[in-house]
């Protein structure tokens, strides 16, 4: 048996949460292993539709959840998010979530940094949610983040939060914004602690003794590679690592025991706020694209960019992903289309160039070139088996994977858990 690990292979918002609520019924745990609430899952079961950023997607299955160490967590959220799902009839129990002990802690003074900074860069926003994930991400790798397990000691917190406000009221002071009361914030701890404590936990043991078990383990990444921090298209990207690799140190076990890396991806291509987006459309096909994929951001509610399905960026995401198969998602939304495009290149001042290039000015004249493959006119929502598909839709899965150098085991025809084609079994690779 392999545990699997699920990550985004594009801009994100590919459909993991719907893969990863699938996959979760074969497994015994469910791992969040980094980011924070900036992401988001939807999840559609039946008439119940689950909007999760901090929780497991294996919490919908009633799986034992862990949020790893490599997660930073907003305790705010992660209370109103149980709470939420709690009203949606789901089971929320330390008994079956877990929150690493050393996980770093979103505060609100990371919050209003974080909104603070983005302001001030006027037309050149990053296109952060504002949510303090990176000026927290920050105070971890500078060694003086609050985490989990300071909420036990108040002694401590009184001087860590002493180092912290040193830092951040200075930057935000800089900046034109309100500085922060150290008693308002110790209160502030000293009142949530006491609700987030019971779900602490030791979690690099208790998946040391599920390895030590042979049970499967799901770890489920949040964003995806081309946002990655060292590889996406920086600075447009998140503040961690979000390929596979990572998951091993932001889980606190082996990277051995990572197993069966699945990408997923769209059979077209979106994108979140600023930042290169080679393929993207700006006409009515774009915009067709954008209204019948529902394509709205889970946590900002904000439009996606859409455009053709880019083979070169997700070849890449496979190479420096560990990508060992993808599952692909969406496909009913090209129903109809007379011709499909996918890019196979990019064409830079008359240069033939076969990956993005990392300055941002290079990227910014880049052109995509394409292959157009004939589009399919019969619907693919809801098809349960691959012999059902029309032959045109085939032909596109068969040139994605043959672009990407990949196979494609996973096929998503439509939101509701059932509407899915299994081609390979990741678990038994």
């Amino acid at each position: 048996m392999s545990n699997v690990t699920v990550i985004g292979a594009q801009w994100g918002d590919e459909g993991k949460g719907k893969i990863v609520d699938w996959l979760a019924s074969r497994v015994d745990v469910v791992v969040r292993f980094q980011g924070g609430h900036n992401a988001g899952h939807t999840l559609v079961v039946g008439e119940n539709i689950y909007k999760l950023s901090l929780l497991p997607s294996g919490i919908v299955s009633g799986k034992l959840c862990i949020i790893g160490n490599g997660v930073v967590v907003d305790p705010h959220a992660l209370l109103a998010e149980i709470d939420r799902v709690r009203a949606q009839g789901l089971t929320v129990t330390p008994d079956i979530l877990r929150v690493a002990e050393n996980a770093p802690l979103i505060l609100p003074l990371h919050v209003a940094l974080d909104c603070a900074r983005e302001k001030a860069r006027g037309t050149r926003q990053i296109g952060t949610t504002g949510r303090g994930i990176g000026p927290a991400y920050e105070d971890k790798v500078a060694r003086r983040a609050i985490r989990v397990c300071d909420l036990a000691d108040r002694e401590t917190l009184e001087w860590k939060l002493d180092e912290l406000l040193l830092h951040h009221n200075t930057l935000l002071a800089g900046l034109g914004s309100v500085p922060f009361e150290k008693e308002k914030l110790l209160a502030c701890l000293l009142e949530i602690g006491p609700k987030i404590l019971p779900f602490m936990a030791q979690t690099s043991d208790i998946l040391e003794t599920v390895c030590q078990r042979r049970q499967r383990i799901l770890f489920e990444g949040a964003q995806a590679v081309m946002l990655d921090v060292d590889h996406g298209t920086y600075p447009f990207v998140t503040s961690s690592n979000t390929v596979a690799a990572n998951a091993g140190v932001g889980a606190g076990v082996s990277p051995k025991s990572i197993g069966f890396v699945l990408g997923i991806i769209k059979a077209y291509c979106t994108r979140v706020g600023k930042g290169p987006f080679p393929t993207e459309l700006f006409d009515e096909i774009g915009r067709g694209l954008g209204e019948r994929g529902h394509e709205f951001g889970t946590v900002t509610g904000r439009s996606r960019r859409c455009g053709w399905f880019d083979a070169v960026l997700v070849r890449y995401a496979a190479q420096v992903g560990g990508i060992d198969g993808l599952a692909l998602t969406k496909l009913d939304v090209l129903d109809g289309l007379d011709e499909i495009k996918v890019c196979i290149g990019y064409d830079c001042d008359g240069q033939p160039m076969d990956r993005l290039p990392s300055s941002l000015a290079a990227q910014a004249r880049v052109l995509p070139v394409y292959e157009t493959l004939e589009g399919w006119k019969k619907t693919t929502h809801g098809i349960q088996h691959w012999d059902d598909l029309p032959i045109q839709a085939m032909r596109y899965i068969r040139r994605l994977e043959e672009l990407i150098g990949v196979p494609i085991i996973l096929l998503s025809t439509g939101a509701d858990r059932q509407d899915t084609i299994l081609r390979q079994d990741p678990f038994e690779a």
